[in-house]
């Protein structure tokens, strides 16, 4: 079978196009603009997704088609996904390249074919991948933008100088020439200070806060933040605000809740929304509580948690991207996880408007 990855450099800088007959080797599809359709001069996504998968290789296996009909209806630019669960390459004890699906063991090579002949179809033939991976079958996120689109750099570590990828490959950060676009799956914040759970997610915000404040472009930054903001970004505010894990109780008030909707990281996620200078797409156009399609996150739908839902899965954009947000949609509703797609999560969409400058260049029809 073809292979349809090419390495991805250590600087993650996108690798050069090469011949048609050399672009089948390697671990990302072939290089932009390769079997796809070109791009106008100057032209940018402005077409968004990302989703939870809670595993991308299950959903493969499972779920595929459905998806796939609503990545050909939505036709997104980019599609960013968190949670994907496959290890990176490398065997046991050897260093791991995340940026490569594991592929040295019998069933690792099956899990990648799984993977490949995925990728491979319609609509997600049309797309390039970039990954970062965990060392084991835990978090990992993926994008996959379309050939037309080339990114002047692809990082995988919030300091976008480094060529490392962030542990448990959390983080995906892809520059064009006038944005930059950041993929992150954010670390649960658990419910025991003993477990350090804690401590590592006030370090993530610490870090996140850092970053919004010295990026140098206009950004938008979607994934599973794991935070919701306000009481009307969960379906049962009382219920969240009191829940434990076997009658615990953290010393500090203010870690106390469901995990996602404690006031310490709803705090943090105000500051840095605030200082960063960012705009919560979803929330600027739906002022009101949705309690049928206002959640990505929905509890199983047996036991304590059934109709209990989250919005954690967010598209935020720098204030100057704002007046361009023409929608900003969940695509899953009901207790049921209609539209879910065999995750907990539901994709989130993003659409902006062309912005002045490829507006102005787009060419007039004749008369």
């Amino acid at each position: 079978m073809k292979r349809f990855f090419q390495p991805v450099p250590k600087d993650g800088s996108p690798a050069k196009k090469r011949p048609a007959a050399a672009a089948d080797s390697g671990d990302a599809p072939a290089a932009a603009g390769a079997g796809g359709e070109e791009g106008s001069p100057g032209e940018e996504p402005r077409k968004f997704l990302t989703w939870n998968a809670n595993s991308l290789l299950l959903r493969m296996k499972s779920d595929w088609s459905a998806f796939s009909q609503l990545v050909a209806r939505l036709d997104p630019d980019v599609i960013c996904v968190q949670e994907v669960r496959m290890p990176a390459a490398g065997s046991k004890g050897a260093p791991k390249n995340p940026s490569q699906l594991k592929d040295d063991t019998s069933s690792s090579r099956d899990e990648k074919q799984v993977v490949l002949r995925a990728l491979s179809s319609s609509p997600f033939k049309d797309y390039r991948v970039w990954w970062s991976l965990s060392d084991s079958k835990y978090a990992g996120t993926a994008m996959f933008i379309k050939k037309k689109f080339g990114p002047k750099k692809v990082s995988f570590n919030l300091d976008r100088s480094s060529s490392k990828h962030e542990t448990d490959g959390r983080v995906i950060i892809v520059e064009f020439e006038s944005f930059l676009l950041l993929n992150t799956y954010a670390p649960n914040n658990g419910w025991k200070e003993e477990e350090n759970s804690f401590q590592r997610r006030r370090k993530w915000d610490k870090r996140m806060l850092e970053f919004v404040q010295r990026v140098d472009k206009p950004l938008i930054w979607c994934g599973d933040l794991n935070v919701s903001h306000e009481e009307i970004d969960v379906s049962h505010p009382d219920f969240f605000s009191s829940a434990k894990l076997n009658g615990y109780t953290p010393p500090n008030k203010e870690d106390c809740g469901q995990p996602g909707f404690t006031p310490a990281e709803r705090r943090r996620f105000e500051n840095i929304l605030s200082q960063g200078k960012l705009v919560d797409a979803y929330r600027h156009l739906h002022k009101e509580k949705d309690l049928d399609s206002g959640f990505s996150w929905s509890g199983h739908p047996i036991g304590k948690y059934r109709g209990k839902r989250m919005r954690i899965d967010y598209f935020v954009v720098s204030e100057q991207l704002k007046d361009r947000i023409i929608s900003c949609e969940m695509h899953g509703r009901g207790i049921e996880l209609e539209g879910f797609y065999g995750s907990d999560h539901c994709p989130v969409s993003l659409e902006l408007s062309k912005a002045a400058t490829e507006a102005s260049e787009t060419p007039k029809p004749s008369s």
